[in-house]
């Protein structure tokens, strides 16, 4: 997106649609925006009860409880920002069809609201890090690039269910499943050296969600965290995941761009 679609009048409608976000949200809850950063916290504190308490699974991977809640940090990210985009065509049908406003802004500005999420967890993640005593790597300026791969796959999702849901309203239920199922999928509760069939690894790590959340974890918490550099033995292989992101970007956008043309009347 070119400079000339963040006019003056775009900038203040995404400020407000992001804020009008925030609210409704909220609305209602007693914690309100604390429960922003009171999911992630919970959801690490569970799993770190069962699964390294009681299944130990963590042994053997340095600082394992900032290394875990990483992963469940930039994963949140990621289904925070695809699951709250996939009805938020459908839920701006009035401001489409009486104001006509860029359909893409609706989808942008659901994705800000996921970025202060993030910011805000990761502020966690940085106390975590100095109450576990890890120490500050260089590597760690790699985060935002790893960080930015993720906005873009996620974008370029939210773009396809969003487009997707105003037809089929099967999409929401079918992407909680898939979203349920990718949890476990990916390494965010086991270190990805705990598995060892090699070709298996390779599998996993072709998914550009694992290779984001180890990346992260190599850049952030431990460098013995598995990278996709390192389970592929530094092949063209390592490349896979960063290319699927491209291609589910562009799907994304391109689909999203024929459909909008009938989101009026099809809303």
């Amino acid at each position: 997106m070119g400079m000339r679609y963040f006019t003056k009048q775009n900038r203040a409608l995404i400020t407000e649609l992001v804020r009008t976000d925030f609210k409704l949200r909220y609305q209602g809850s007693v914690l309100g925006y604390a429960w922003s950063l009171l999911r992630p916290l919970l959801l690490f504190v569970i799993l770190y009860i069962v699964f390294v308490n009681f299944l130990k699974v963590g042994t053997g991977v340095p600082h394992f409880p900032v290394y875990l809640l990483l992963g469940i940090v930039v994963w949140n990210f990621f289904n925070e920002m695809t699951t709250l985009s996939i009805d938020s065509i459908v839920r701006r049908g009035d401001l489409i069809r009486k104001i006509g406003i860029p359909k893409w802004i609706i989808i942008f500005s659901s994705s800000i609201s996921s970025l202060i999420n993030l910011a805000l967890n990761l502020l966690v993640v940085g106390i975590f890090l100095f109450i576990n005593h890890v120490n500050l790597l260089s590597s760690i300026l790699w985060l935002p690039l790893i960080l930015v791969e993720v906005y873009i796959l996620a974008l370029g999702v939210s773009l396809l269910l969003s487009a997707a849901f105003v037809k089929y309203r099967d999409v929401n239920y079918i992407w909680e499943v898939l979203m349920q199922a990718g949890f476990y999928m990916t390494p965010i509760i086991y270190p990805i050296s705990r598995i060892t069939n090699v070709k298996l690894q390779e599998f996993i790590m072709i998914n550009p969600m694992a290779q984001a959340i180890q990346d992260s974890r190599y850049a952030v918490v431990t460098h013995q965290s598995m990278t996709v550099y390192q389970v592929f033995g530094g092949g063209w292989y390592k490349f896979i995941p960063f290319t699927i992101v491209l291609v589910i970007f562009v799907v994304g956008l391109q689909y999203f761009r024929k459909e909008s043309k009938y989101f009026a009347e099809n809303i």
